[in-house]
């Protein structure tokens, strides 16, 4: 009876194995550059594809038990796992880029939509225009200057050639109409 590690080394040789390390050497010979070529056609990077056969080699090592050879050959099996283990990273790097890029496009992205704060702002706009209409022509001069304007109360009624206390009185009167206009509970 053979050694059942032996048994898993006939992909590489029929006769029985000295060692585990002259194994693994004598495997290594026979399907490392058909193994690193295959890979580095699909990756197209060396150091990427180093990492990759290396990979694949281990895995032959350790999966050799699952060949099957009424299947196909031990070299034909050996390059579909190198090819198989090369194109899932290259899914692996596209993948992550497409993450990257996704990460870096929310970071670009402003918190709000700047579309929509630029209408609710028309909006506003429009809504305030309107009730600034609804005001006596002094009611509107008086909340104009001294809102849109930066005017102090005493700067206006001097501008409007009313008694400062006329235009205090007119100022409260037409912010409590815009108030109402605009639906801005108190």
């Amino acid at each position: 009876m053979t050694n059942p590690r032996c048994r898993r080394l006939r992909i590489t040789s029929r006769n029985r194995c000295a060692s585990w390390e002259d194994a693994f050497a004598r495997m290594y010979d026979v399907v490392c550059g058909p193994v690193l070529g295959l890979v580095r056609s699909v990756l197209r990077d060396p150091a990427q594809s180093e990492e990759v056969a290396q990979e694949v080699l281990v895995e032959v090592w350790r999966t050799a038990a699952r060949f099957q050879a009424s299947r196909g050959s031990a070299m034909n099996w050996v390059l579909t796992l190198a090819h198989h283990r090369a194109v899932d990273r290259v899914r692996s790097v596209e993948a992550t880029k497409a993450r990257e890029h996704r990460a870096a496009l929310l970071d670009r992205t402003p918190e709000f939509d700047e579309v929509t704060e630029q209408v609710e702002s028309r909006l506003e706009r429009e809504q305030v225009r309107r009730c600034l209409r609804t005001l006596t022509e002094l009611q509107r001069q008086s909340v104009t200057l001294a809102y849109y304007r930066g005017l102090t109360y005493r700067e206006v009624a001097e501008l409007l050639s009313v008694p400062l206390g006329t235009i205090k009185t007119r100022l409260r009167d037409g912010l409590i109409r815009l108030r109402d206009c605009l639906g801005v509970s108190a």
